[in-house]
């Protein structure tokens, strides 16, 4: 097969990942902030295209791990093909395809590479892999990220709460307090995840890409993403963000816990700090299950709420098999490829099919911005009531009260 057509072939469909990529992980950063009404679902999900976008030209450490660490290429004599990576990303879109379906907030990233790694296993065999940086940059996070992150956003709760309870000064007894300002700053720290969103997602597709170009040999192995690379796949992602994957903020909005304000910025704030602190290292985390682990851990730091371990059972489900199970759809697809150019052809059609056949399945049960989260004063952080229409608003008030 004419390698140029294949390496054309292997970057559209990245970039259709990369799509994906967005709109699964939407939720990430605006489920919480649309739950509880601090920015309309509209705008939150154009907010954060902006800023994946802009977060993507941040940092490129992670593209360097995905494109040079998990496969051993180049110097160590293992040449992965176009072809393998054509086969990983199939299986990583069509397991992403199948959660966003079920409303499951997987990983794309482990998605990602479970499907690259059973196609390079494959089709190459198992010293393909660099099982050490897998463990180091993929594994060993994906354990204790979600942990942590949990673990912040439980403490950020509780200190939230403690900073802002107030008690009467005769009785003792804990009054009523109104705790708007976290609402307001919640725009800030939804805005800061898919920030840092922009610069842990978006770069594993600028290293599958860089990963193709080392393997047809246009580019030298060890280097970094061009910059056409990292401005076309900011881009997809940054539409695929737009898109809106409602599915899942549902799911994380309101399946997980009722999120209110004080929650939803303290989950925010320790999502961002550990994808920001794991960009800069160069790994390639799991922004799901920070943000999950994060949401979990504010549900359980409010006292009278209680988190759905039934909802939460089914996404560490999720979790478990994403590598596995994208690593089966890599491996059979890349046995497929190997039989030449209608192997690719039969993958190609089938995974074509396939998503064609997931996207209208979603539309008997459609979700959009209008019911993927029952939202209360929707909006109300970034519209206050003009001075005159509040103080015609209590002088209704009391006149009815007068009656």
């Amino acid at each position: 097969m004419d390698i140029t057509f294949m390496v054309a072939l292997v970057i559209a469909l990245a970039l259709f990942f990369d799509f994906t990529n967005g709109f699964h992980d939407t939720a990430n950063a605006m489920a919480t902030p649309i739950a509880t009404g601090a920015i309309k679902p509209k705008t939150a999900v154009a907010l954060a295209a902006v800023l994946n976008l802009v977060g993507a030209f941040l940092s490129t450490e992670v593209a360097k791990t995905v494109s040079g660490g998990i496969i051993r290429e180049g110097s160590e004599g293992i040449q992965i093909t176009p072809e393998i990576i054509f086969a990983g990303l199939m299986g990583a879109i069509l397991w992403n395809m199948i959660t966003w379906l079920k409303g499951l907030p997987s990983s794309s990233s482990h998605a990602l590479f479970g499907g690259l790694i059973g196609a390079a296993i494959a089709g190459i065999g198992l010293h393909s892999i660099n099982f050490e940086s897998l463990m180091q940059k993929v594994i060993l996070p994906a354990i204790f990220a979600p942990v942590i992150a949990g673990a912040v956003a439980y403490i950020c709760t509780r200190l939230a709460y403690a900073l802002t309870s107030r008690h009467d000064p005769e009785t003792g007894d804990k009054l009523t307090q109104k705790r708007g300002g976290f609402r307001t700053g919640q725009i800030f720290t939804s805005s800061l995840v898919a920030l840092a969103h922009g610069t842990n997602d978006a770069q594993k597709t600028m290293g599958i890409i860089t990963l193709v170009l080392i393997a047809a040999g246009t580019q030298p192995t060890g280097s970094g993403p061009q910059f056409w690379v990292i401005a076309a796949c900011a881009f997809a992602i940054a539409i695929g963000t737009y898109a809106g994957g409602w599915r899942i903020i549902r799911t994380m909005g309101s399946g997980l816990t009722d999120v209110k304000p004080a929650q939803g910025f303290a989950a925010e704030t320790s999502t961002a700090s550990a994808i920001l602190a794991s960009s800069h290292l160069g790994f390639a985390l799991s922004t799901t299950q920070v943000a999950s682990g994060s949401v979990i851990g504010s549900g359980l730091g409010r006292k009278g709420t209680s988190v759905r371990w039934a909802t939460a059972g089914r996404i560490a489900i999720g979790w478990l098999f994403t590598l596995p199970a994208a690593g089966i759809m890599g491996a059979l697809t890349a046995w497929l490829v190997s039989t030449g150019i209608v192997g690719v052809v039969i993958a190609g059609a089938a995974g074509f099919a396939s998503v064609l056949l997931m996207y209208f399945e979603s539309r008997k049960s459609h979700v959009g911005h209008h019911n993927a989260v029952e939202v209360e004063e929707a909006g109300h952080a970034v519209r206050f009531q003009k001075k005159k229409a509040a103080a015609a608003a209590r002088a209704n008030k009391k006149k009815g009260g007068q009656k």
